[in-house]
């Protein structure tokens, strides 16, 4: 489940020597070796830190001839360090009329880009109107179900035939997570915002 993966992700960070090395590879790759001399650290312990760090896929390695080199994965620190303000974030619901407002504008889009049988017309083009028709979509899967990519191909066929992409749209969009071929929805606070 991806909370699961928030928690590894928070736990991960839970050591400062990990976060002096992520801090190190912000301003670029480093070597095992650099990394030890830079902490005043052995090399088994910098060896076992990084480890952690690519458990979590926060840390990629790249070999250059006999030298390994490690990279922050920024985009990994970005979407998890975001997650916990997102889950616990609190949209007062104060103002009824705009969020009645927001509904109606969604049904209306709904309305225009699905057919009476609920066949997906067009992938929409604007980005605001593509999440809501992912957010329609993903609305009818199973929350904590795990999908096999074949099984989701299929359900993602009977809106529309262009499968692939929308499923593509459904990880880009965070509203799904992949792992070894299975799909699993994100928790609702973690999809990427319509607007």
């Amino acid at each position: 489940m991806q909370l699961e993966k928030l928690v590894a992700f928070h736990k991960t960070l839970g050591d400062v020597t990990r976060i002096r090395i992520i801090s190190i590879l912000a301003n670029g790759p480093k070597n095992g070796q650099a990394l030890a001399g830079i902490l005043k650290l052995t090399a088994p312990t910098i060896s076992h830190h990084l480890t952690k760090l690519k458990d979590v896929n926060l840390v990629t390695d790249r070999r250059e001839k006999n030298t390994v080199y490690y990279f922050l994965n920024e985009d990994v620190l970005e979407h998890y360090s975001s997650g916990l303000p997102k889950m616990v974030s609190k949209k007062g619901d104060s103002n009824k009329m705009d969020n009645q407002k927001l509904i109606l504008e969604h049904k209306k889009i709904l309305d225009n880009f699905f057919t009476a049988d609920g066949r997906l017309k067009t992938i929409p083009a604007q980005r605001k109107k593509k999440m809501i028709v992912l957010y329609h979509i993903a609305s009818l899967l199973e929350k904590g179900r795990k999908y096999p990519e074949k099984e989701l191909n299929e359900f993602i066929q009977s809106f529309h035939d262009d499968f692939a992409t929308l499923r593509r749209e459904l990880i880009i969009g965070s509203i799904m997570y992949r792992e070894n071929s299975i799909y699993e929805l994100n928790p609702r606070e973690m999809w990427a915002d319509i607007v």
